[in-house]
């Protein structure tokens, strides 16, 4: 499950209405369902679509104190192979009307094959219109002494309170998926990118 985080004053509701608007269109379907602080999205090929196989891919949206946290499951793509299965069988018996009469159904399986990318952007579009990223929110930007346990600005060289230093203790967040990494890592534990 690819998971990212993003941080800011960001609803998981307005996402899920966003989400659930962006793709209930055409041969797709979707609906949202939320218990708590948690939405989902679930985005599918109509019953009875008219073109193309059939698809299903979840989005888990989960509101948090300085933001949300996204987990986007697999796409379920059986549907789509078996349509292109029949494609490929009509192009192979060499007749043009088989393969005529497939063209929508082909088309609509090369849109379904990119269903979790097209709902990646449409994340990335809306939180970057509500001012989200995967910088630490104001107030994650702090740092604890480990001397003193006082609260200090990150970035600060020396604890305001005490004098210690505090390069070691300085949060960082990964810039692929904004998880915060715990001071000294050198890759992200969620995404495995290099800090």
């Amino acid at each position: 499950m690819d998971t990212k985080f993003f941080h800011g004053n960001i609803n998981a509701e307005d996402l899920a209405v966003i989400l659930v608007h962006r793709f209930n269109r055409g041969n797709l379907v979707s609906q949202y369902t939320h218990s708590g602080k948690q939405w989902v999205v679930q985005v599918a090929s109509r019953i009875n679509a008219r073109s193309g196989g059939e698809t299903a891919l979840g989005v888990n949206i989960l509101q948090m104190d300085d933001g949300i946290s996204i987990s986007m499951g697999k796409q379920n793509w059986l549907g789509i192979a078996a349509s292109i299965g029949i494609s490929l069988f009509s192009f192979l018996t060499r007749n043009p009307l088989n393969v005529i009469s497939r063209i929508d159904d082909i088309a609509q399986d090369i849109e379904n094959l990119s269903l979790d990318d097209q709902v990646w952007a449409v994340i990335n579009e809306a939180l970057a219109a509500f001012g989200a990223t995967h910088e630490l929110s104001d107030r994650l930007k702090r740092t604890g002494c480990e001397y003193c346990e006082t609260a200090n600005p990150v970035g600060q060289p020396r604890c305001i309170a005490c004098g210690a230093p505090l390069g070691n203790s300085q949060p960082i967040t990964c810039m692929n998926c904004g998880f915060v990494a715990a001071p000294g890592d050198t890759h992200c534990t969620n995404c495995s990118e290099k800090l």
